[in-house]
């Protein structure tokens, strides 16, 4: 009997595995058909002797306030900010002077290669499309524009093109993921992951900790969103730690036309808080003022038009750190002891639903 009800287990897996190479070669097919159909109108619009025009739409995915009064009327009023409606168009011409131009032929060219890759089911990164043509590029940045372009263009993922940023290239090819995790930590630094991995955090609390070092890149958070559990983030009491953990619930303005695939919009924000060095009676010496440089971040970030709409608590506690003039770092708890962290702070905040 348990051996018949493993073999329909495994049958279901099976069939559900077809069927999602089976989208994915779909997918592909129809996006290789869209690229050759525009490369062919392309060239017989430069044979013809007529300048061909390709139209791409702008994205963002907030707006900001010239001034705290602005935001606080915006707040008031609804935003036309959307993860779905663009904003503008920039026409492109091949036959016109100038930097346009120059990029509808980078983009040619790096469409080339993509389809090169869709035809052969292959995988490169983007800086090996870089030393294809390094003497018309120029410069890594390009090429990464002309990827996005692509993207909004053809209305797809960057996935979807072949192009890798890191293995695994494709999550959806991952199959049989059995966890026992309850919940995802993210953390900002690699410090604070290896405080975390020495203190065997995750064998203690049954999670998964993830650090993107930083802003986070697209294989990191599509990684979390695969892994369809509840998220927890924690960053530094700064405007840096605080725009870091806005890139994962609200995506990155140069990633605009895909933020609704990237964004982790369900993520709760752990810590640390401005107000957890009174709360932990951490000694004066862990506080460091607000440069003029973090002022400014803070004040930028706080006139974003998704702070009124969908984190008016997190808005506040941005608030609260401008207005105080002060800022700490997640380490600064180790001065109530060296495993503090991973043994009281974070399982206590998490039982105790303190997060925002």
């Amino acid at each position: 009997m348990a051996g018949r009800e493993k073999r329909r287990r495994v049958a279901a897996l099976d069939g559900e595995e077809r069927r999602r190479r089976r989208r994915r070669q779909e997918e592909a097919a129809t996006l290789l058909h869209r690229i050759r159909g525009l490369v062919r109108w392309v060239v017989a619009e430069v044979a013809a002797g007529r300048s061909p025009t390709v139209a791409l739409h702008r994205y963002q995915n907030y707006c900001a306030s010239a001034s705290a009064s602005a935001a606080a009327a915006a707040a008031a009023s609804p935003c036309a900010c959307s993860y779905d409606v663009p904003v503008g168009t920039d026409v492109l011409s091949l036959l016109h002077r100038g930097s346009h131009a120059s990029r509808l032929n980078v983009l040619l060219r790096v469409l080339l290669v993509v389809q090169q890759l869709l035809q052969q089911n292959k995988h490169c990164s983007k800086r090996d499309i870089y030393y294809m043509y390094p003497s018309i590029f120029q410069e890594q940045a390009v090429v990464d524009r002309a990827i996005n372009d692509i993207c909004v263009l053809f209305k797809c993922s960057r996935h979807n093109l072949n192009v890798a940023f890191s293995i695994p290239v494709s999550i959806e090819a991952i199959k049989d993921v059995v966890s026992v995790a309850d919940y995802i930590l993210v953390v900002e630094k690699e410090t604070v992951f290896q405080r975390l991995a020495n203190d065997k955090f995750c064998e203690r609390n049954r999670c998964i900790v993830i650090t993107g070092r930083g802003y986070p890149d697209i294989p990191t958070r599509r990684h979390i969103l695969f892994l369809h559990l509840p998220v927890y983030c924690l960053v530094d009491a700064d405007p840096y730690g605080f725009d870091i953990l806005a890139t994962y619930k609200f995506g990155s303005l140069q990633l605009a036309y895909d933020a609704n695939f990237l964004r982790v919009p369900d993520i709760q924000w752990l810590g640390v808080f401005t107000s957890d060095f009174k709360d932990y009676r951490l000694p004066d010496c862990c506080l460091l003022h607000l440069s003029s440089e973090d002022i400014r971040k803070a004040e930028g970030i706080l006139s974003r038009c998704y702070l009124h709409r969908e984190a008016p608590q997190w808005r506040l506690e941005l608030e609260a750190m401008l207005q105080k003039g002060v800022k700490f770092e997640i380490e600064a708890l180790s001065a109530c002891s060296i495993s503090f962290l991973s043994e009281e702070y974070i399982p206590k905040k998490i039982k105790q639903g303190r997060h925002i």
